[in-house]
């Protein structure tokens, strides 16, 4: 059985194949608290799956819950500024 490959990976590779630019990185970075918050918020919601919550899971799901809401904002609020003209520059 004959395979049939690239020889050169350099004549098929693809832009998206070579990694994330500085821009990426730059995105990866302001998105960051989201991204832990969520996975915070989930971790807590993993931890009652099997069993009644208690008031602390309520409480621990809760302010997770207010943290992931903040750091929506907060991403919102960065993108918004982003298109927002400086004033007085």
């Amino acid at each position: 059985m004959k395979t049939i490959v690239a020889l050169q990976a350099v004549v098929t590779a693809a832009d998206f194949d070579r990694g994330p630019t500085a821009a990426d990185w730059a995105a990866i970075k302001a998105e960051m608290p989201l991204i832990e918050a969520e996975a915070e918020l989930l971790d807590a919601q993993i931890m009652i799956l099997d069993r009644t919550p208690s008031e602390v899971d309520e409480q621990r799901i809760r302010r997770a819950r207010r943290r992931v809401l903040a750091a929506r904002r907060d991403l919102a609020n960065l993108s918004a500024a982003a298109f927002v003209p400086e004033v007085g520059a």
